[in-house]
């Protein structure tokens, strides 16, 4: 298949490496020309303009946006919506809020586009992982880009069902991203009980109030964990990687930011009235975080960098 790949940042770039491994084609752009041109040397098609990517893609279209969340998609949203006409579709595939999906799709409908409102997780490592992606909007524009959901999924269509590839249809606009969200405020919760536990056993060395004394090996207590234990898991993987590249993490700023799942989800909790307790205090570590330092800070950090390249 084609498909216009708008952002070619971390992810963006290595999607577009995935689908062309494949053999589908891919017109890019990205506002750094360099981007735009590492691909294009890699087998790319360039845009030097979202007006010539339009135009270099065969209709019916299929363009994906992969950028930050706010005003940077708000404005490549609704250029394209002045582009794309009858059975095009739109993809966002960035951290963008459900209730901006529901929004944008209306308005997409209006222009005859379709929207897509996809949660993609799998961070600098999708390309060889691949990612698992979370999928919202028109279930017919859904059905018509399988093909690349297949391709850009771990499981490459040999499972029977999509959700056993690592892709999902959840609903109408919106599904996606709220359903990536709740992912995000789950891994919020998982790795600030990595954070916690490795910050204690990190601490054990100070005598405890019955006399107690522990000199812990932290990086082989990490992979003794990855083998046959119930907390095993991906980001348990990135947290071995790391302490084995170095225990004290002294490279990593205890200071985490969020990129806003994590504030999304809790405030759907509040409209809900759900209980999520676990996922509001991950959240709020978060911000005190930048307040004190601690060892914990700094396991966030690196899981933080090595899944997603994030700097702080």
């Amino acid at each position: 298949m084609q498909l216009g790949m708008v952002g070619l940042g971390k992810m963006g770039g290595n999607i577009v490496r995935r689908l062309m491994r494949a053999g589908h084609e891919c017109v890019v752009y990205d506002v750094d020309s360099a981007a735009t041109e590492k691909l294009v040397a890699e087998g790319a098609i360039g845009a030097a303009s979202l007006a010539e990517l339009v135009e270099r893609l065969t209709g019916p279209r299929a363009v994906w946006m992969m950028l930050p969340h706010g005003e940077v998609t708000e404005s490549v949203f609704h250029t394209m919506l002045n582009m794309l006409g009858k059975d095009d579709v739109l993809i966002d595939g960035g951290n963008s809020n459900f209730q901006e999906a529901i929004r944008r799709g209306k308005l997409a409908k209006s222009h005859g586009v379709s929207f897509l409102d996809v949660g993609t997780s799998g961070g600098v490592r999708g390309l060889d992982r691949g990612y698992c992606m979370m999928i919202g909007g028109p279930e017919e524009a859904y059905q018509r880009l399988e093909p690349i959901f297949i391709t850009l999924s771990p499981g490459e269509g040999e499972a029977a069902k999509p959700s056993e590839n690592g892709y999902l249809y959840c609903g109408e606009s919106g599904a996606g991203h709220y359903v990536k969200m709740i992912h995000n405020g789950i891994e919020y919760g998982m790795m600030q009980a990595f954070a916690e536990g490795f910050d204690l056993m990190r601490n054990a060395e100070k005598t405890g109030g019955d006399g107690y004394s522990y000199d812990f090996d932290l990086p082989e207590i990490a992979e003794v964990w990855r083998r046959g234990s119930v907390v095993t898991s991906w980001l348990l993987d990135l947290t071995a990687e790391a302490l084995q590249e170095n225990p004290s993490l002294s490279d990593f700023s205890s200071q985490v930011s969020d990129s806003g799942e994590g504030r999304w989800t809790v405030n759907a909790a509040v409209d809900q009235a759900v209980p999520a307790p676990v996922l509001t205090a991950a959240l709020f570590a978060r911000f005190q975080s930048r307040q004190q330092d601690s060892f914990a800070g700094r396991i966030l950090s690196a899981m933080r960098y090595k899944f997603g390249g994030h700097s702080s």
